[in-house]
């Protein structure tokens, strides 16, 4: 079996002395993983790291098989993030919650168009951090879990929504929601409306995805969010983005 398609590197671990197993996210595939042979090697290392795009051609006997990867770089340019400790700490996260959220080999193309935009917006400190958070809220969407921010889940109404329910994740008015407000997460208005983010926003953003995320889809495995992620919530607080 063999299929060529274009992707993002999204996970690197090393396999023997000389070889490397890569998880590749395409829109075609989903997030795939190969064995790339002489992947340890002083060539292929530049091109093997988290978030370079490249060109795949899987190869396997049988689709259940692992298979290996020939691999052409198209866009090794991820490495320049490493001199950019705020961006690397983003590029980072978003490539472990690719790793860790979605299934092997099924296709996603609607996370993978983000995770482009998303990695692309990495050298603008202005604009990626909100990205972010809007591309977990469309990872929960495309594995089921979308949140719903339309009409207030108590009273219908549409307006003057700032609350999301912890459990039914959509939607709370502030009238509805006042009584139980310290059970509430907050609705950052850049989530349901194309706005820019006020200060605290992004983290209250993150917040509200984490929760479910770590509800819907990490908890029942029994897996946590990853440290990646944690360290850039760190970075982000230090350096006062949230």
């Amino acid at each position: 079996m063999e299929w060529i398609a274009s992707g993002r590197i999204v996970a690197v671990r090393s396999h023997g002395e000389t070889d490397a197993i890569i998880e590749v996210l395409t829109a075609e595939h989903g997030r795939h993983a190969g064995l790339v042979r002489g992947g340890r090697s002083r060539t292929m290392r530049p091109i093997l790291q988290p978030g370079n795009r490249v060109q795949v051609v899987w190869c396997a006997r049988l689709e259940s098989h692992l298979g290996s990867f020939q691999i052409e770089g198209e866009d090794i340019s991820a490495g320049v993030l490493m001199e950019y400790p705020l961006a690397l700490s983003g590029l980072n996260a978003a490539c472990a919650m690719t790793s860790l959220c979605l299934p092997e080999r099924e296709p996603h193309p609607s996370v993978a168009d983000a995770f482009e935009v998303l990695i692309d917006a990495m050298d603008t400190p202005d604009l990626w951090p909100a990205l972010y958070v809007r591309w977990e809220a469309g990872l929960l969407a495309a594995l089921g879990y979308g949140l719903d921010f339309d009409a207030c889940a108590a009273t219908g109404v549409t307006e003057n929504l700032i609350y999301v329910s912890p459990k039914s994740g959509r939607a709370v008015s502030a009238r509805a929601g006042e009584p139980y407000k310290d059970r509430m997460l907050a609705l950052p208005a850049f989530m349901k409306e194309s706005v820019e983010p006020d200060s605290g926003d992004v983290g209250a953003g993150l917040k509200l995805t984490a929760h479910f995320i770590e509800r819907c889809i990490l908890w029942p495995t029994n897996r946590m969010l990853p440290i990646a992620r944690e360290r850039m919530v760190e970075r982000l607080t230090a350096e006062g983005w949230l």
